[in-house]
Parts: structure tokens; C-alpha cells; sequence
């Protein structure tokens, strides 16, 4: 373990601006900076109220996060504070490998990310914080396999967990599970006002400032099983609208606010200050105006590359908007002639060059974690003269970039692809055709698309009404609330689609309503 001591005062308060974490030896306690940051009144309240959590394994580590509350009403925390962390190779701290102590700094509203190396590649570990004298509850993480390991992999995929439209029983089920990894695809927060008549209240009214994401954060993260969820497993998370605003895209909001560049800014900060990420995505506010490079790859040894996207930060933005809005519409495709533009990018040009050419080649699968559903939907018949009703804000918006994407993977004849989304509020399984238009076009990937933890869908019936127009989608429930499961090996995909009982219920039951495997070498969802 490496340590700092006695750090000039000037050199300690330069690491503390830049958000620096400063790994100790616990003999620093007794540095001048340290003992005045201690002799602080205890905090009343508990400080790790918001729980632990980890994520972006990789074979030698892994980031944990913490973020430090106090009650600002009665007893603020102090602007620093030093939080000490320790990872050990059991549950009980009986061994522990590494340990160090980083300054958790009001400008980052406490929040503590620590970037964890040296460890040992495809094991559990255990992690804990302490500070201002108490201790945080453990969290359970683990590191990505060796780059020549083939190993299988157990993830989960969640998303659109809105407050006040359920019980979060879903992360009950995914603790139980015991994943490997968590993928996390998107609306982890809703900026939207309270609502009355709903099972659970928003605080606050609609949420646009720094302090207000903080707080909207804070209440979500105040939730057992969210928290359970978060300490079981290592999360890598990508954000959809509703960290942001609604609809959302690039520097426009759906209101057309004149100020929503500093919105963006503000809800990404709060998104990076409450998210497992590492240091090294920390927002640059001075160069970039509060910027998140969010889209990234990752592999699970030799079986998985993971690419991660982002459709929001650099995206065109939606086409024929109701008057006076930005964000979606749904609209017959005759009428709005510009949404084939093929200049039109749902990820911005340099994004699709990255994914592109980011391409394995040698892995027998290619997981693509996203936001929202890539299969086309229908929602009026294609054939008919009006060339059928396509919502805006997704894939259907962008159709041009697209058959660039799907171009792509087969022109480079890319094996194993699967998409995985959610956003939509439904469960989707679907073949992801080179053409929509012809029945006999090749399938060139395999799509799962989740339902929402908590989210309302739209009306089932509306949804199975369409579905003559769409038979590549196998599977379509929008009445269903819960998660997908996976378990992925060299040679299959096995898939479980998860369904609550009952939203409402904080104890809901949930149940396998379907089953699918996918061969990396002959894409397309086969019931089973």
C-alpha cells in the first residue's frame, strides 16, 4: 500500500481542489491538516446513510464510492473530511489487503471515489468506510477476470426506476441473484415534482440546479434495496434523459430552456458525484463547460467486449417536435420527411466511429449496453401510403444511423452482438434485422430491451394492437415491471425476462416469465 506523509499544507489543499484522493497510512491522523479535520464535533446522524457501492471492474480492481450526509439543518459537515477506506479478501476484515484514507471535499458534495489496483483478478473482496467515528456498512465487489480467462459471466440489467411510481422489491431479487456485475441503463433519478395521489412522494418540486440533483439523489440512494443492489455486486452505469430532463438532447431541453447548458452541467456533476465512477471521468467544468465522456469498453476476459453508449450528450436532436417543445413526437413518417436525413446521429459521428472500429473481432460476443430500444417499432402499418407512426426520441428517430451501425457489424462480420436497452417501460426481445421492411433480411444481432424497476409503461393492449407491424419483436410486455438475467458462457446466452408480482409491494414475489438463448454464432432470440 502506498502512503503520503506529512504533506505540505499547500500541496494537500492543491490535491483537495483537484479532488486528488490522498491514500494514508493511519499514522497521518496525526498531521496538523488531519487532527484539526477530526477534532470535529461528532456528526449526530449517520454519514453513510446513502449506503456503498462499487463498480468498472477490471482484473487488478475495481472504484468504490461513498457519499458522506449529514443533516444540514441541524449539524453540517465539515468542508473536509477525511473518510478511510479498507478492502479485504473476506467478509469479516480478518485479512485485509488494502487500506488508505482520501479526503471527501464539500465542492464534490462528499462524495468519495477510490480507484482500487494491485489486486487479484477474478475474486470476491469486501469493502468498508469509516469517518467522523462511525463505519459504513460492507459491500461485497469483485475483479474482471484475466484477458485470456474464459469465464462465464452472471449479470443483470435494470433500469427507469422512477420514485413515486413503485417499490424497488426488483433490487431485492437482483441482491438475492448475487451477479457478478450490474449494468445499469439509464434514468437512475426523475427530476419531475412531486405528484399527488402516487405510493411514494418526490421531495421538492422540478429539479433543474445542483442542489436540487444532489437532494433528488439522496432521496433515491435513501432506499434498503436499492442500497442492498448497490453493495451485492459491481455497477457499470450509462445515464438516459431523466438525469438530465425529460427528452432531452445534446445542449436542448424539452422545454427549450434558455439556461440548460448550466443545467447539463449541473446534473452531470451530481450524476458523477453519485455514481460509481472512476476519478479519471470526474467532469472537467473549466475545459470542457461540465462534459462527461460517459461512452467506454470493457472486457470480461477472453469471452465479452462490453461497449457502453451514450445517446443523449452528443445526439441531433429530434425531428417534427410539438410547437414550442423540443423532445419526441410520434409521427407518421411521410410527414416528417427529414427523420431519413442521413446526416441525422443519434450518437454523434465520433462516437460511431468509435464504436465502429471498437469492433472484437476474436471475443465470440459483443455486448451493447444503451439506453433505449434499437429494434424498429411500428406503431401504424409501414406499408401503408403514410409509411407508418414511429416515436422520436429512440432508434425510430434516427433510422440512418441506425443501418450505419447495423452496416457495420456486417460489414466486419461481427460475431455474438447483443443489445441491451431498456428506457421504454416494456420488455422487449427482438431480432434486430439488417431491413425491417423484408422478412427474409438477415438478422444481424439480438436484442433485450428490460422493463423499468418502478416506471409505468404504456397501455398493454396498445402495444400487442401494434404488434402485427413488428414480428420481429419475439417478446412485448409493457403491463410488467421488474429485469432481465443473464448468464453468458463461450457457447450460449441464456436470458431470463423478470416480472414483479406486484410494483406496489415492497415485498413483491417476481417470476420467470420467459426464456431465450442466443448462439454467438447465429444471431436471433430462440425461445426455450
Amino acid at each position: 500500500m502506498s502512503s503520503t506523509v506529512d504533506l505540505p499544507r499547500r500541496r494537500l489543499l492543491h490535491a483537495l481542489g483537484a479532488g486528488v484522493p490522498i491514500v494514508a497510512t493511519p499514522t497521518i491522523a496525526g498531521s496538523g491538516v488531519l487532527s484539526l479535520i477530526q477534532s470535529n464535533q461528532a456528526i449526530r446522524i449517520d454519514v453513510f446513510r446513502l449506503g456503498v457501492a462499487s463498480g468498472e471492474p477490471h482484473p487488478s480492481g475495481f472504484t468504490l464510492w461513498c457519499r458522506l450526509l449529514a443533516d444540514e439543518a441541524a449539524q453540517a459537515l465539515p468542508p473536509e473530511v477525511a473518510v478511510q477506506w479498507e478492502v479485504a479478501a473476506d467478509q469479516g476484515f480478518r485479512e485485509i489487503i488494502q487500506r488508505g484514507e482520501h479526503f471527501a471535499i464539500s465542492a464534490w458534495d462528499h462524495s468519495v471515489h477510490i480507484d482500487v489496483t494491485g489486486l487479484e483478478a477474478s475474486r470476491p473482496y469486501w469493502y468498508r468506510f469509516s469517518a467522523l467515528g462511525q463505519q459504513s456498512r460492507v459491500g461485497r465487489t469483485r475483479t474482471a477476470p484475466i484477458i485470456s480467462a474464459l469465464e462465464p459471466l452472471h449479470f443483470v440489467t435494470a433500469s427507469c426506476q422512477r420514485w413515486d411510481h413503485g417499490h424497488y422489491a426488483a433490487w431485492h431479487h437482483i441482491s438475492r441473484e448475487s451477479p457478478d456485475l450490474v449494468l445499469f441503463l439509464g434514468d437512475y433519478i426523475y427530476e419531475y415534482g412531486a405528484v399527488a395521489g402516487r405510493i411514494r412522494a418526490h421531495e421538492g418540486g422540478l429539479v433543474s440546479t445542483l442542489a436540487q440533483y444532489r437532494a433528488r439523489y439522496a432521496q433515491y440512494k435513501s432506499d434498503p434495496a436499492l442500497q442492498s443492489a448497490h453493495a451485492c455486486a459491481p455497477w457499470m452505469v450509462i445515464w438516459d434523459d431523466h438525469e438530465v430532463d425529460n427528452d432531452y438532447a445534446n445542449l436542448q431541453g424539452e422545454r427549450l430552456q434558455p439556461d440548460f447548458a448550466s443545467q447539463r452541467a449541473a446534473a452531470y456533476q451530481a450524476y458523477w458525484e453519485n455514481m460509481p465512477l472512476p476519478n479519471t471521468m470526474r467532469p472537467g467544468f473549466e475545459r470542457t463547460g461540465g462534459a462527461l465522456t460517459l461512452y467506454r469498453r470493457r472486457e470480461w476476459g477472453r469471452l465479452a467486449r462490453l461497449h457502453f453508449l451514450d445517446d443523449r450528450q452528443y445526439r441531433d436532436v429530434q425531428v417534427c417536435p410539438r410547437p414550442g417543445k423540443g423532445g419526441s413526437a410520434v409521427v407518421k413518417r411521410a410527414a416528417c420527411p427529414t427523420i431519413d436525413d442521413d446526416g441525422r446521429s443519434l450518437l454523434g459521428r465520433d462516437q460511431e466511429k468509435w464504436l465502429a472500429e471498437g469492433w472484437d473481432l476474436n471475443r465470440p460476443w459483443n455486448l451493447v449496453a444503451q439506453q433505449t430500444l434499437m429494434a424498429r417499432q411500428a406503431w401504424t402499418d409501414p406499408s401503408a401510403v403514410d409509411q407508418g407512426s414511429y416515436w422520436t426520441d429512440g432508434w425510430d428517430g434516427y433510422p440512418a444511423a441506425r443501418a450505419r451501425l447495423l452496416d457495420g457489424i456486417v460489414q466486419r462480420k461481427v460475431a455474438g452482438v447483443v443489445v441491451l436497452g431498456g428506457d421504454v417501460h416494456a420488455h422487449y426481445v427482438a431480432d434486430i434485422k439488417a431491413s425491417f421492411d423484408d422478412l427474409r433480411s438477415a438478422i444481424v444481432a439480438t436484442e433485450f430491451c428490460a422493463t423499468s424497476i418502478s416506471s409505468f409503461g404504456l397501455n398493454n393492449a396498445t402495444l400487442q394492437k401494434a404488434s402485427v407491424f413488428n414480428p420481429h419483436l419475439k417478446y412485448a410486455r409493457s403491463d410488467q415491471r421488474g429485469y432481465m438475467s443473464f448468464t453468458l458462457t463461450e457457447r450460449a446466452l441464456e436470458a431470463r425476462v423478470m416480472a414483479l408480482d406486484d410494483v406496489n409491494a415492497g415485498d413483491s414475489a417476481v417470476q420467470v416469465v420467459a426464456r431465450y438463448a442466443v448462439d454467438p454464432r447465429e444471431p436471433g432470440a430462440n425461445s426455450t
